[in-house]
C-alpha cells in the first residue's frame, strides 16, 4: 500500500503522534507497504530535513491553525499517488485541508482524534470549548462524518470523545498502538545516565517523562511526593521533558515552599540512549495525567520493565491494570499520593514481579509489530 500521513508538525518536540508515524512506518515499510507525510511545516524547517520519513512540507502555515494555501491543490494533485491518507489530530488546518481535497473522492481518508475530544478540554477550558463549537459544525465534524474511519487507540478514548459535542457521528473503529521494543544496550544507557547525572547513583528513581504542562499533573506529583518521599531518604523525583508554557518555575517555587528541592531534579528534554536509560533506570514511572489518549511514554516504560502508576485519565488504565504491570487512581493530590504509598509498601520481591509483568503487557498489547498490522487491517476492511 501506498499511505499518505497528514499532521501539522514533524518536529519531534510535538510528542506522541510524531514519534507512533515515525515508527509504524519503518515497520510498513519492511512489509512493502510506502509511507510518507505531509505537513505544515516549513520545508527548510531542521526536522523536515532530519525525519527519516519523506516529508511534504507545504507550509509554513500561517498562525497556530496552520492555514496553508498550497495545502489542498496539492493534495487535489496528488491523491491518486496514495491508496489512502490518514490524518493525525484535530482542530489544525492539516484535517481540514483533507476533507476539502478528498471528500467526494475515491481516495479515502482515516482520522486519529489522538485524544482530542476527550470531555476534559470541555471542562477545563469552557471558553476554548466555545470557540471550537463556532466551527466544529463547519470543519472538524465534518471531517469525522465523512471519514471512512476515525481510529481511536483505546475503548476508553471511543467512549469519551461522544461526549464532548452533541453533534457527533462518525464510523468508530478502536485500533492497536504502540511502540518498538527499547533499542541499544540497557546496561550502558543506565551507565550514560549516572555519568550524566551522578547524583542519582545509589539512589531509588521515581520517573516523570514528559511535557511539563498542567494537563499531566506534575503539581500534583511533587505534593504527593512531598507527602510520601520521608519514607525512605535515598528517593529521588525525576521530572524529564520538555517545558512549553513556563511552568516549570512555579513548580520549583512549590517544591521549595515543600522543603523537597534536592530530592528534585529537572533534566529537560532527553532523548536518545539517555531517555532509554532513564526509563531502565527507574523503578517506577509515574504519570498522574488529568487527560492521556494513550500515553507513549507509558508504553515505552513498560517495555523496559518499568511498572507504571498512572490517574485513571490514562486511557489504558485498565489494561495495564489488569495485566498487573501498574497501579492506577484518580487524577487528585490524594490519588496521586495512594499511588505512591501502595507502590512504597510493595515488598522486593512484588516490585520484581510487576516488572516481569510489564513487559508482558508491553509484548501482548503495545509491540510496535502489532499496531502497524492493526492500521493495516483499519484502512483495508
Amino acid at each position: 500500500m501506498r499511505i499518505l500521513r497528514s499532521i501539522h508538525s514533524v518536529n519531534p518536540a510535538g510528542g506522541g503522534p510524531i514519534e507512533g508515524i515515525r515508527q509504524v512506518a519503518r515497520v510498513h515499510q519492511a512489509a512493502g507497504h510506502e509511507t510518507e507525510i505531509v505537513s505544515l511545516d516549513g520545508p527548510d524547517d531542521a526536522w523536515v530535513r532530519e525525519c527519516p520519513v519523506k516529508v511534504h512540507a507545504l507550509g509554513p502555515g500561517r498562525t497556530g491553525y496552520g492555514y496553508a494555501g498550497r495545502f489542498v491543490p496539492w493534495l487535489a494533485a496528488h491523491r491518486r499517488d496514495y491508496d489512502a491518507a490518514i490524518v493525525s489530530g484535530l482542530w489544525q488546518y492539516n484535517g481540514l485541508g483533507v476533507w476539502r481535497a478528498l471528500r467526494g473522492t475515491d481516495t479515502p481518508y482515516f482520522v486519529f482524534p489522538h485524544g482530542m475530544l476527550d470531555p476534559w478540554f470541555k471542562r477545563t477550558y469552557p471558553l476554548k470549548h466555545l470557540k471550537k463549537w463556532a466551527y466544529w459544525p463547519w470543519a472538524d465534524y465534518r471531517m469525522l462524518r465523512d471519514a471512512r474511519a476515525v481510529l481511536f487507540t483505546s475503548e476508553e478514548e471511543r467512549r469519551a470523545a461522544r461526549e464532548s459535542f452533541w453533534l457527533y457521528r462518525c464510523h468508530e473503529k478502536v485500533v492497536n498502538y504502540g511502540i518498538a521494543s527499547p533499542p541499544g544496550d540497557g546496561a550502558a544507557q543506565r551507565q550514560a545516565v549516572l555519568v550524566r547525572f551522578p547524583e542519582l547513583q545509589g539512589r531509588r528513581v521515581l520517573l516523570f517523562l514528559g511535557r511539563i504542562q498542567e494537563k499531566k499533573g506534575c503539581d500534583l506529583l511533587i505534593r504527593a511526593f512531598a507527602k510520601t518521599a520521608a519514607a525512605d531518604d535515598s528517593l529521588r523525583l525525576v521530572l524529564a521533558g520538555p517545558d512549553q508554557t513556563g511552568w516549570t518555575k512555579s513548580l520549583q517555587v512549590l517544591a521549595a515552599e515543600l522543603q523537597i528541592t534536592e530530592k528534585l531534579l529537572w533534566t529537560g528534554l532527553l532523548a536518545g540512549d539517555l531517555k532509554w536509560g532513564l526509563l531502565r533506570l527507574a523503578e517506577v514511572f509515574i504519570l498522574p495525567s488529568h487527560q492521556e489518549n494513550f500515553g507513549l511514554a507509558v508504553a515505552e516504560a513498560l517495555a523496559c520493565g518499568t511498572p507504571v502508576l498512572i490517574s485513571d485519565k490514562v486511557n489504558i488504565w485498565r489494561e495495564i491494570e489488569a495485566d498487573g504491570a501498574g497501579l492506577a487512581a484518580v487524577d487528585t493530590e490524594a490519588g496521586t499520593t495512594d499511588l505512591l504509598r501502595r507502590w512504597l509498601a510493595l515488598s522486593a520481591a512484588e516490585r520484581a514481579d510487576m516488572e516481569e509483568k510489564s513487559r508482558a503487557c508491553f509484548a501482548a498489547r503495545f509491540e510496535i509489530r502489532r499496531a502497524a498490522a492493526s492500521l493495516l487491517d483499519a484502512i483495508t476492511n
